[in-house]
């Protein structure tokens, strides 16, 4: 790790365990079901926090704050650096996956209300996060191979450096590349035009209704549907669209890096590149802890179950525990 990197981590401990806080207090309140929300947002919702906890721990704690902190320790033995990596790159996938998976769940339910009543489910959701965290893993596995030891101290492998072959070997550059469009660039792409058509479609539908009300020729009338549908979005848009706002650097940098092929010019900490990567793994690991706030913000039953478990820390205790044990059950 090079010192742009040393100076990131140390900065992060204050805000990771602020993060992780707020993790846990969305996972917290979505398992308590007191939100008025459905099985299948819960659901997801929950999946979602529990992917942006897995990130803060796997890729902030052990890949970035404890080799800085820890030197020399069991992380840097080469086979468990590599696991570290590897499951990593799986807790990143999950994460914007999932986010995906929540945005056209939602466009779904907004735009097909006669395919909702057979998709929008607590068990098809259940399958369908099973399903992409299945996938991911499998997927993934090749990052474990891309790495060999830096040296060997007292017969033990120390610390993780790419293969040269991961830079020459034609296989390795598809599987780059497929790694790079299934995330962020597809996901990226799907969120921004899944949420173009969901808008498009409660445009046309208010205006429809309006018509249909009379609401054009001057008359003021309320109307229930078309409010509730508003306030629906407002939940679905606030995740996406912090989603895409702070992957942006991320995705302008793997992109870059893909066409430029300009990983040389990574391990100077001054270069553009390194500058690049360093603000996109900040606002990477940022948006892992966004979800709380906008929950806050656009949901008022979650404001109240919010400073309800704040107020009342054995509640909240007991929540995390009940999980717990029903995840080891």
């Amino acid at each position: 790790m090079g010192y742009s990197g040393k100076c990131a981590a140390r900065s992060r401990p204050p805000a990771f365990f602020l993060t992780v806080n707020a993790n846990l207090l969305t996972v917290a309140i979505v398992f308590r079901g007191r939100c008025g929300l459905s099985k299948c947002i819960s659901r997801y919702l929950l999946s979602m926090a529990l992917a942006d906890l897995m990130v803060l721990v796997v890729n902030v704690t052990l890949e970035l704050i404890a080799p800085v902190y820890f030197p020399g320790s069991l992380l840097d033995i080469t086979p468990v650096c590599s696991i570290i990596f590897y499951l990593g790159v799986v807790t990143i996938d999950c994460s914007v996956w999932f986010t995906v998976l929540f945005t056209f769940d939602r466009f779904i339910a907004i735009c097909f209300q006669k395919f909702k009543v057979k998709y929008c489910t607590e068990k098809t959701a259940t399958v369908i996060i099973t399903s992409v965290c299945v996938i991911s893993l499998a997927l993934n596995v090749g990052f474990c191979f891309i790495f060999e030891p830096a040296k060997v101290i007292d017969n033990i492998p120390m610390f993780c450096v790419i293969k040269s072959t991961f830079y020459t070997s034609p296989l390795w550059a598809a599987y780059y590349w497929l790694r790079v469009a299934l995330t962020p660039l597809v996901p990226f792409v799907l969120i921004a035009l899944l949420n173009a058509l969901t808008i498009r479609h409660i445009t046309r539908a208010s205006r429809v209704r309006r018509e249909l009300r009379g609401s054009g020729k001057g008359e003021s009338h309320s109307d229930p549907e078309i409010e509730n549908r508003r306030k629906s979005i407002v939940l679905l848009l606030a995740i996406s669209g912090s989603f895409i706002l702070l992957w942006a650097v991320n995705v302008v940098h793997k992109t870059c890096i893909t066409i430029t092929d300009a990983v040389f010019f990574q391990k100077y900490v001054t270069s553009v590149f390194n500058i690049i990567r360093i603000t996109g793994l900040m606002l990477q690991s940022l948006s892992s802890c966004t979800n709380t706030v906008i929950y806050a913000v656009a949901q008022t039953k979650f404001r109240a179950e919010m400073l309800t478990l704040i107020k009342s820390p054995y509640d909240l205790m007991h929540s995390l525990t009940k999980l717990c044990l029903n995840k080891c059950v």
